[in-house]
């Protein structure tokens, strides 16, 4: 009896699993930003605060009759607004898989941590172009409201927006940069209060006991550095643009810097 011999059937070689597109990544942490009870609450009550704030600053301007109101006050309005709560879903968007405990399944779907990072601050960027879009569209309205109860609209303050338009996409960043550093959502926002409220108090205090400690304070305060901005960028001078760089690589550069660096050194549980 003879074996009969089966000639070896050839397989073609499996192509290599293609990366998770870019893009992907990007709608899945833009999904995740507002498919959550917090995440759409606080996007609810950013629009809710900001349509609020906007009836209010219009009937109070017109019942005061108040001068030069225009576009740039309204959006000067919601900048107050949405400066405070908007970091909130930047913080929220890079903790989520920390304090959720959902880092594990993250990056062993996609091992670059860089990646997921990437993704989440472009997603950061894409709200914050909503919120400065939705804001000023709401300031169009309201300022159309106060001219037609004051009589007169005024389009003007196109350098205010600009300035608004800056200040949120750094807010936005502020808020991202201390959500890696502390990796957790309750410190990350204790942080960021802190940076907003105690702080410039604290700066405040010093600047009005010490004459030399308001030149301080005005190097290292980006909420103070950043005022010139609403005045139109083409407008500061050498000495407040200096400010402006400094103050930005003490709260942007350096929290961003080291806390990209501890997300992708960080252990996983």
């Amino acid at each position: 009896m003879t074996a009969t011999s089966q000639a070896p059937v050839y397989q073609a070689p499996r192509a290599a699993a293609s990366d998770i597109p870019f893009g992907r990544l990007v709608q899945v942490e833009f999904r995740k930003s507002w498919n959550t009870r917090s995440g759409f609450w606080l996007l609810f009550t950013i629009g809710a605060l900001v349509l609020i704030g906007e009836l209010i600053a219009a009937i109070v301007t017109a019942v005061q009759d108040v001068d030069d109101v225009n576009l740039g006050t309204f959006a000067t309005v919601a900048g107050v607004i949405t400066q405070l709560l908007l970091p909130t879903l930047g913080i929220l968007l890079v903790t989520s898989e920390w304090s959720q405990r959902t880092a594990m399944v993250t990056f062993s779907l996609e091992p670059r941590r860089s990646r997921v990072v990437q993704a989440k601050l472009v997603v950061s960027m894409i709200w914050t172009a909503i919120t400065v879009i939705f804001a000023l569209a709401m300031g169009a309205v309201f300022n159309l409201l106060y001219g037609a109860i004051n009589g007169s609209i005024s389009w003007s303050g196109g350098a205010g927006i600009i300035g608004f338009v800056i200040t949120q996409a750094l807010a936005m960043l502020i808020g991202f940069a201390f959500a890696s550093l502390m990796l957790n959502s309750p410190a990350a926002l204790v942080v960021y209060v802190a940076y907003l409220f105690v702080i410039p108090t604290i700066f405040g205090i010093g600047a009005a006991l010490m004459h030399w400690f308001k030149s301080l304070r005005d190097w290292i305060l980006l909420t103070q550095s950043e005022q010139p901005l609403y005045d139109g960028f083409w407008h500061m001078s050498a000495t407040e643009w200096g400010r402006f760089l400094v103050s930005v690589a003490i709260w942007v550069v350096l929290p961003l810097v080291f806390g990209l660096r501890r997300i992708l050194r960080a252990e996983v549980k």
